[in-house]
């Protein structure tokens, strides 16, 4: 059986889930992205005159993520236990990882996937001026735990190292 989409009333309305019967659990979620720039523009980025792009996108990130309530309508506003969120260089560009942990009856996958994206464009904004080029890809929930839907690793991911 099909699993229905829970923003949705029986009439084909949108609603906010109602999580109010629900238990407190521990609820987890990692997400990630990808910049992807040209090697002239990574050069630049590791010497960058702004400042750091990786400290301020990590920063940004989790501004990011104790926001998303704001940010996407239907999103229940959460206390947040912890937020982590990790930029680090790599061949092709900058690797975003987020991970957000809380306590609460709704889970935690819109918090890490709004982290990673937002991480994302702060580097572009750092480095737009040495590639207008430059892509984010790779936006997705990484893996979850916690509720009653239980855990969830995306196909291909074998380690928690990142955050």
């Amino acid at each position: 059986m099909a699993k229905s989409l829970s923003h949705y009333d029986r009439e084909g309305r949108i609603r906010m889930v109602d999580v109010s019967p629900k238990p407190d659990s521990w609820r987890e979620a990692a997400a990630g992205a990808l910049v992807m720039m040209t090697p002239a523009a990574l050069r630049a980025a590791k010497r960058n005159p702004k400042g750091d792009p990786l400290e301020i996108a990590r920063i940004a990130g989790v501004a990011a993520a104790k926001r998303t309530a704001e940010l996407i309508p239907l999103c229940h506003p959460l206390l947040l236990t912890h937020i982590d969120v990790e930029a680090r260089f790599c061949k092709n560009g900058v690797e975003i990882f987020s991970r957000v942990k809380s306590k609460g009856q709704t889970g935690v996958e819109m918090e890490a996937l709004t982290a990673a994206p937002v991480a994302a464009l702060t580097v572009y904004d750092m480095c737009k001026a040495a590639d207008r080029g430059i892509e984010i890809t790779a936006v997705k929930l990484l893996e979850k735990s916690g509720g009653k839907s239980g855990a969830y690793r995306a196909p291909g991911r074998r380690s928690r190292r990142q955050p």
